[in-house]
């Protein structure tokens, strides 16, 4: 659908979190591009960032909400999901995608264990929390839903078991200071399963998507990290990266976008409990 047949009262509403930028932000662009109306989310430091998202949502003509909130503090997801209900004129909610999420980069025997805590309350909480109070507001409202969730390759295998450790690249590619991330992706993974089965009564999917290397900030952290733990450069974990994908690439944002526009469609309303790979054959399932 273009953006010049929007309507800014659009009767589906969605949810995007850590919107400012990257994945959540594609997501939040090609949910609009799809006919929804889009309430964006993220924290107090990234307000500048999200408010430039929601003008080009805007330029595509549909309505558009910023909404600042911790997703790992219960009352701020709470009072989000009452206030993008209360914005838009259908009065819903009827996809989530709780895509907010946080990276430490520490080997397991140096990791503190704040680091630890802060992994998994953003990454695991936070997702509870979206899945949660996006779940009650659609039973209440009834018509089912869609809430989608953001896993990773590092969800189905642990780090470094992503890579050939007898390879060229093991060195830069397996460095194994992913653990936290690892532990909290898993627990998403497992999260929408069992969402899944109590939800679908309901008419609610819930599904993830889980990316490989993307061309983000996050998988410029990972780099960098990388170089410094193997004595190599940024550049050399990319190409590492590219030349253990079948598909010779990175990802882009738009790649994730494309997977959850279909996942919050009317087309994917038999598919749930999925966690689908997006990461160009890095990882086969």
């Amino acid at each position: 659908m273009s953006a010049d047949s929007q309507s800014h009262d659009s009767k589906r509403v969605a949810l995007v979190t850590g919107a400012a930028r990257g994945i959540g932000k594609a997501i939040a662009l090609r949910l609009a591009r799809d006919g929804f109306a889009v309430a964006v989310n993220d924290i107090p430091s990234n307000a500048a960032s999200l408010s430039a998202v929601v003008e080009e949502l805007k330029a595509l003509k549909v309505n558009a909400l910023a909404c600042i909130a911790d997703v790992s503090v219960e009352h701020e997801v709470q009072n989000m999901i009452e206030q993008v209900v209360a914005y838009f004129p259908v009065r819903r909610l009827d996809v989530m995608v709780a895509n907010a999420g946080v990276l430490k980069w520490n080997p397991l025997v140096e990791m503190a264990a704040n680091d630890w805590d802060t992994v998994m309350t953003v990454n695991a909480r936070g997702t509870f929390l979206c899945y949660k109070y996006a779940a009650m507001q659609m039973i209440k409202q009834g018509g089912g839903g869609r809430i989608v969730g953001a896993a990773s390759t590092a969800a189905k295998r642990g780090m470094p078991g992503l890579v050939d450790l007898s390879s060229t690249y093991a060195k830069i590619l397996g460095v194994p200071s992913l653990g936290a991330y690892c532990a909290s992706k898993f627990a998403i993974r497992g999260l929408t399963q069992s969402a899944a089965h109590e939800l679908g009564p309901h008419g609610i999917t819930v599904n993830a998507y889980a990316p490989g290397g993307i061309d983000t900030d996050m998988l410029g952290l990972i780099a960098s990290e990388s170089a410094v733990a193997s004595g190599s450069h940024p550049e050399d974990y990319l190409q590492a990266l590219r030349a253990k994908t079948p598909m010779g690439r990175v990802g882009e944002t738009t790649d994730v976008a494309n997977v959850v526009s279909f996942l919050a469609s009317k087309e994917s309303q038999f598919i749930t409990g999925q966690s689908i790979s997006v990461n160009g054959g890095l990882y086969f399932d």
